[in-house]
């Protein structure tokens, strides 16, 4: 088996023969033996152990033929190393044992230090390098999501707590946003330096703001995410999460390759609004998974045909995969992805 550079060609916008494919969350709970190795060991304990986090790593590449992994772990590993103290709790997710709420617990929060803390990690990373015949995505969350969770204590609708910080104490947000601006270049660059072969940063929730409060509070920090990153000769994804679409016309200077898409905004539409700078991934609702496997393809086939519009598309879901998703669906999916673009590429080629 080559190695399959499909998906780092098309973050870079090159020709591909068919369209990559991954999913966001597909090393996770849709899948029987992995939810078997759940009831031994909980995700973090899994994290401490690189053999088992490696081995998770691979399942999805192997059953569904997908064209990259993503690193098993999760957006609050790094932050254990700043000096939070959190538990990721069944059916409501990280629990934040000592929330941000004042000043002081906002300078309390010292730097990270992979090596020392997070060797783990970076062990999986380099267990993956060695194995894999696909690249390895590793991510990080970016500031406004962990600090949703930082601040709230817990996962939140609203995120009252969160904006009453960010609008009535601009100052100590800002400072807020600088430590954990820094906790992110420092943990992406240990997973580069480690072998990791593109990364994403997942904003999931900062599609809560207003594109002017965007602008203001998150997105300095952002850029300054990728512009310390610029000289990683890797793709570098930024996934500003659900409900984000109205935020993408202020992406259009970020030192980024790649955009991640949600379900609102068609694959068209998204890369108008980025003025067509960004290569694009992307954005099937995860819960099509639940239909017939005609219409999930009907609707596959709508996001080939405009991805193909142009170079620079990278089939995935518009949020993470859920656990009632099913694996011979998601298979079949894959390979009607890869086996429909095919047809289109070649076509578009001839036409040519």
């Amino acid at each position: 088996m080559a190695y399959n550079d499909r998906f780092i060609r098309a973050c870079r916008k090159q020709e591909v023969d068919r369209l990559p494919v991954w999913y966001m969350r597909q090393a996770g709970r849709y899948d029987p033996e992995y939810r078997k190795i759940k009831e031994k060991y909980s995700l973090l304990e899994i994290c401490r152990q690189p053999e088992l986090a490696a081995e998770i790593t691979m399942m999805p590449v192997r059953k569904l033929g997908v064209d990259a992994a993503i690193l098993y772990s999760d957006i609050m590993n790094p932050v254990a190393s700043i000096g939070i103290d959190f538990d990721i709790v069944k059916n409501i997710g990280p629990v934040i044992d000592n929330p941000i709420r004042t000043r002081e617990d906002i300078e309390r929060l010292k730097p990270i230090d992979v090596e020392g803390d997070l060797s783990h990690i970076l062990e999986t990373i380099k267990l993956l390098d060695k194995e894999l015949e696909v690249p390895l995505i590793t991510f990080a969350g970016a500031p406004f999501t962990i600090a949703s969770y930082l601040i709230e204590g817990r996962p939140s609708k609203s995120y009252i707590r969160t904006k009453s910080l960010m609008y009535g104490e601009p100052e100590l947000w800002d400072k807020l946003m600088a430590k954990l601006g820094d906790m992110v270049i420092t943990y992406l660059r240990a997973h580069v330096n480690s072998g990791g072969k593109a990364f994403q940063l997942f904003d999931s929730w900062v599609g809560a703001l207003a594109p002017k409060d965007f602008e203001r509070y998150v997105l300095p920090t952002i850029t300054r995410i990728f512009a310390e990153l610029d000289d990683l000769d890797v793709p570098k994804i930024y996934f500003p999460g659900v409900s984000s679409g109205e935020l993408l016309p202020t992406l259009t200077k970020l030192q980024a390759d790649v955009i991640g898409l949600d379900w609102r905004v068609s694959i068209s539409e998204g890369r108008r609004r980025l003025e067509g700078k960004f290569a694009v991934q992307g954005n099937l609702d995860p819960y099509i998974l639940t239909a017939p496997m005609d219409t999930i393809k009907q609707y596959a086939k709508e996001l080939i045909d405009q991805g193909t519009e142009a170079p620079g598309y990278i089939f995935n879901l518009g949020h993470g995969l859920f656990p009632e998703a099913s694996l011979e669906k998601l298979r079949e999916l894959t390979d009607y992805v890869h086996e429909y673009s095919a047809e289109v590429i070649a076509r578009r080629a001839h036409v040519h």
